[in-house]
């Protein structure tokens, strides 16, 4: 634990060199920042609450480490690591890799335990701040707690049990053990029930603030890993029954008289925010183009194929040539990728019934025209999939058979005119393209806003609760809230089950929850690996439930034994 508590260390050396008590020698510093200084103002605050929304949107942007971030989404049954190459790879040998020395569970670790050291700090600080109204502290310290539940919610998710630190330090700490998960979840849901009474609703404040809506949403799952079925029920119907928010189930946005469906406009350029009318969306992590400050979105450049270096041998030639000239499917349907995470054909091909708009092909492209020149390729406008190329392909080139082509998932891509790609390196330019939208060179990170959680997902969370308690109609019935807006095939009480409740979270929620979080929260990533990853599952065991805790964290805590999971040597 000794990187959780170094930062605070810095800024609190201050107050523990010495502990005479004040006299007329000791300086009061009026230039220059203290620890018993620095927290003060509402501005001073306002930095270090948004030093903890940067560390949240970091993560969810995959700022802190790629093969990291993707691993939150890969190893499941939604995705595997589709590269071969190291050290991303290595995560398909899962036995192998998973082990307490690999960088992903220590980074994830870090990540999150940044949080809770600066939500810490503002916490502490809150009371006291003499220069702060009623309501600025209600402000601070509700952001505080919710920030801190849920960042603790995702390490015992993962791990289990972990160290609860809830104080800011005077020194580091090296005798930390563990807390057993549940007593790490009441403490979440202690916070998150302060948080609600704190907080203000969605429709009061800007776009991208902590509300009471997403923190009832996140104790709605809190209680549910307490087995507090009737506590979720209630939770969750606060969040559907709150009349500021709604499901959005007619065309809306900057492309609702565009073809279409309700689910994509869900998903275009700059209609995720509450000020533009999106009711859906309970708490949206900021990004803007060209802010120095921003941080871009690294999913569709790790989702998309990597349609460039896709290639067909000519008709009645030896000629090897670009299926896709000039990137024109790029540039009107989907951001250029590099394959790196690639979908199961369980999410592909298995969990979809006929109609679903969640599937369409203004959501799910499955096959794309041969570009080109009319006049001098045979093959101009024929169809990859349809016409017969891809068999070809594949025959032709393995590597195609995993990285260069399979259906696109445009929820993480922007649509025709919105950013463009060209070659050059992975930053930004003011430049408009002949079609209206932004030149991105390189186009690695996409500039918009992600969901943290959208009000579709709180269904999925009371249906999760219903099931719990043994009310399967109840269960279905949030369930076909949601497939009704999606025209999809009603569910019905005799298929009403976890993994029911899985596959409808795949469909409604592919590329926005981080699956592994999901399936250690409910102890189904052995599970699921097994039955449905054609990587990972190879070698997953059941002990892989839980991620191992860190060994440097292990090693650090020369004070106290932290324990680490079964199963990890």
């Amino acid at each position: 634990m000794k990187k959780l508590v170094i930062s605070i260390y810095i800024l609190t050396i201050g107050t523990t060199l010495f502990s005479c008590k004040k006299s007329f020698l000791d300086e009061d510093p009026l230039s220059i920042y203290t620890p018993d200084n620095s927290l003060q103002t509402a501005a001073q605050f306002q930095q270090a609450i948004n030093n903890v929304y940067n560390g949240v949107r970091n993560i969810y942007m995959g700022n802190i480490n790629l093969d990291t971030y993707f691993g939150l989404y890969y190893a499941t049954d939604f995705a595997f690591n589709a590269t071969d190459y190291e050290p991303a790879a290595k995560l398909n040998a899962y036995k192998a890799t998973m082990v307490p020395s690999y960088f992903i569970p220590q980074n994830i670790w870090t990540a999150y335990y940044k949080i809770i050291t600066n939500a810490n700090l503002i916490i502490a600080r809150v009371p006291g701040a003499t220069q702060l109204s009623d309501a600025e502290k209600n402000s601070f310290l509700g952001q505080a707690l919710f920030f801190r539940a849920f960042a603790y919610k995702i390490l015992a998710n993962l791990f289990g049990g972990v160290p609860l630190e809830l104080n800011e330090l005077n020194e580091p700490r090296y005798d930390y053990v563990r807390a057993s998960r549940e007593e790490v979840y009441q403490q979440c849901r202690k916070d998150l029930e302060q948080a609600t009474a704190l907080l203000k609703n969605i429709n009061e404040v800007s776009d991208g603030a902590v509300n009471k809506q997403i923190a009832q949403h996140i104790l709605t799952e809190v209680l549910i890993s307490l087995k507090d079925y009737d506590g979720a029920i209630a939770s969750a119907s606060s969040v559907i029954n709150f009349p500021g928010v709604a499901l959005m189930t007619s065309r809306f946005g900057r492309r609702a008289n565009t073809p279409g469906d309700v689910y994509r406009d869900l998903f275009e350029y700059n209609n995720q925010n509450y000020s533009t009318g999106n009711r859906e969306g309970l708490l949206v992590i900021q990004t803007a183009l060209n802010n120095p400050a921003a941080v871009g979105d690294q999913t569709a450049w790790a989702i998309v194929p990597s349609l460039g270096g896709l290639r067909i041998t000519e008709t009645g030639t030896n000629t090897r040539r670009n299926v896709l000239y000039n990137g024109n499917f790029v540039d009107s349907i989907s951001s250029n990728g590099v394959g790196w995470i690639r979908p199961t054909s369980h999410f592909l091909y298995e969990i979809w019934t006929p109609g679903d708009i969640r599937n369409s092909s203004y959501n799910i492209v499955r096959d794309i025209r041969i570009s080109g020149v009319a006049s001098t390729s045979p093959d101009y406008g024929k169809w990859y999939v349809k016409d017969g190329y891809k068999a070809k392909t594949l025959a032709a080139d393995f590597r195609d058979t995993i990285r260069n082509f399979y259906p696109v998932i445009r929820k993480a891509s922007p649509s025709a005119g919105d950013f463009v790609a060209v070659a050059g390196p992975a930053v930004q330019t003011n430049m408009t393209n002949p079609f209206g939208g932004f030149l991105l060179n390189g186009a690695s990170r996409l500039f918009m806003q992600k969901y943290m959680a959208r009000l579709a997902e709180t269904y999925l969370l009371r249906a999760e609760a219903y099931l719990g308690k043994l009310q399967p109609q109840n269960a279905v019935n949030d369930i076909n809230v949601l497939r009704n807006r999606a025209n999809a095939t009603p569910a019905t009480a005799a298929e009403m089950n976890m993994d029911y409740i899985l596959d409808e979270r795949l469909r409604e929620l592919y590329l926005e929850e981080f699956r592994t979080v999901t399936l250690t929260r409910l102890g189904l990533l052995y599970d699921r690996n097994k039955r449905y990853n054609p990587k990972s599952g190879l070698t997953i065991e059941a002990y892989h439930n839980l991620w191992p805790i860190p060994a440097t964290e292990i090693t650090q805590n020369t004070g106290a034994e932290l324990r680490q999971n079964e199963g990890y040597q």
